[in-house]
């Protein structure tokens, strides 16, 4: 080749025609994609929490023509009527070009007619609000290795015990007034891996908590209690119990009592994210309340 030939210098950068993505429905066979998809944004999602969503969840994953997961976005129905959205992420290298778009008008169409709650953070609220979403309330991710968190001083007339069998039809009542919407059936496949306390006032089931594995260690959630001097008795003995390990609770800022008893369980304030809905408020504001979310994608 001659010195005056129009071939690039070697160290010039190398265009390449850019792939082509197929959307298709998540199936079981998804979940290496989608926990690949999760690495790739640092989630800290691991295969059993994957198999989770799949377990109760519907969606679309995007490919490359290669087989590459380039995006997926996922919906969890609650009831005839509601449903989250979750497992929203496009690979970094794709983000900004349309593929977390064209993926959520899939799973909004197959949600039509259903009221709809997402976690969003700052960087996704304005795409979220973009299609129809509004702001509810915010939520900080509370995490660490626990120390030994300070006993709360007692309640009087509320008795703290685990989970019993018999409880069961009181906690689903609990959890689907204060979520707002019927998710018996996301409830009791957390149960079934979940260890559990209720708060127990006048012979009735007032509150509960949930500890389960998930991500580096473990998540206290949901927590559905009273007041915040009722989820302090709740998340206490299960952050104690976890002393050393690490442990997550997502908790709205609104409770800033209940929050204060996180921090000093050394479980400080990794992210904030703001709740989003469409359709009517739902989450209850009054007498018993979600404190501790189950996941970001259950809520």
């Amino acid at each position: 080749m001659s010195e005056n030939s129009s071939a690039p210098p070697e160290d010039a950068p190398l265009l390449l025609e850019t792939f082509r993505a197929t959307i298709s429905p998540v199936t079981a066979e998804s979940l290496p994609h989608l926990h690949e998809l999760a690495v790739s944004v640092f989630w800290p999602h691991r295969g059993r929490d994957i198999e989770l969503f799949l377990e109760l969840g519907q969606g679309y994953i995007a490919h490359d023509e290669i087989g590459r997961a380039m995006g997926s976005a996922m919906y969890f129905p609650m009831g005839e009527d509601f449903a989250m959205l979750g497992m929203m992420i496009v690979t970094p290298r794709l983000q900004g070009n349309g593929a977390g778009r064209r993926l959520l008008e899939r799973v909004l169409k197959d949600c039509e007619g259903r009221d709809l709650r997402i976690t969003a953070t700052l960087a996704t609220r304005a795409f979220y609000a973009s299609a129809g979403l509004e702001p509810v309330c915010n939520i900080a991710q509370h995490q660490g290795f626990a120390s030994a968190v300070p006993v709360p001083k007692p309640v009087p007339g509320l008795l703290i015990r685990p989970l019993e069998v018999d409880d069961l039809d009181a906690v689903r009542q609990l959890d689907t007034a204060a979520y707002g919407a019927d998710r018996t059936v996301a409830l009791d496949a957390l149960l079934r891996r979940s260890e559990g306390l209720v708060a127990v006032r006048d012979g009735a089931v007032r509150g509960f908590a949930l500890k389960r594995p998930f991500g580096r260690g473990v998540v206290v959630g949901p927590l559905v209690a009273e007041d915040d001097a009722m989820a302090e008795q709740l998340a206490a003995p299960l952050i104690r119990a976890s002393e050393g390990a690490f442990v997550r609770v997502d908790a709205p800022v609104a409770h800033e009592a209940f929050r204060a008893l996180l921090s000093a369980a050394n479980l400080g304030v990794y992210d904030t994210v703001t709740e989003m809905r469409r359709g009517p408020a739902r989450r209850a504001t009054t007498g018993a309340q979600v404190y501790g979310l189950a996941t970001h994608s259950l809520g």
